[in-house]
């Protein structure tokens, strides 16, 4: 069982930057992390992606070049840098844990609300 908890979120203007933290109850490393988001009324989002071993990211097409995900195993912490933000960011983050092997083995964190306002 792991436990993932963000946090960072919060309000600012278009342009600006923000940096989203997910904490974890325990070991990460088997884990493939991941960042969602939703807003109300529509599917969740996945956004950005970092691989359990050697660490290689993906991202939505949406946030490509300004978004940049990190993972610090050792800490169990993996962390969203949001720079260059759009009102079309706003939604709640979601921190997301999927083992690399067991692919049903996943863990949600509660969210973060990030409002970016124009």
């Amino acid at each position: 069982q792991v436990q993932l908890v963000e946090s960072g979120g919060g309000l600012v203007q278009a342009g600006g930057s923000l940096s989203l933290a997910c904490s974890a109850s325990g070991s990460i490393s088997l884990y493939v992390m991941n960042w969602y988001r939703q807003v109300p009324g529509k599917q969740r989002e996945l956004v950005a992606s970092i691989s359990s071993t050697v660490g290689s990211e993906s991202y939505s097409n949406s946030v490509k070049g300004r978004f940049t995900i990190s993972r610090n195993n050792a800490k169990h912490m993996v962390y969203l840098q949001m720079n260059s933000l759009k009102p079309e960011d706003t939604a709640v983050y979601y921190c997301h844990a999927r083992h690399m092997v067991v692919g049903t083995n996943y863990y949600w964190g509660q969210g973060t609300q990030v409002t970016v306002s124009s």
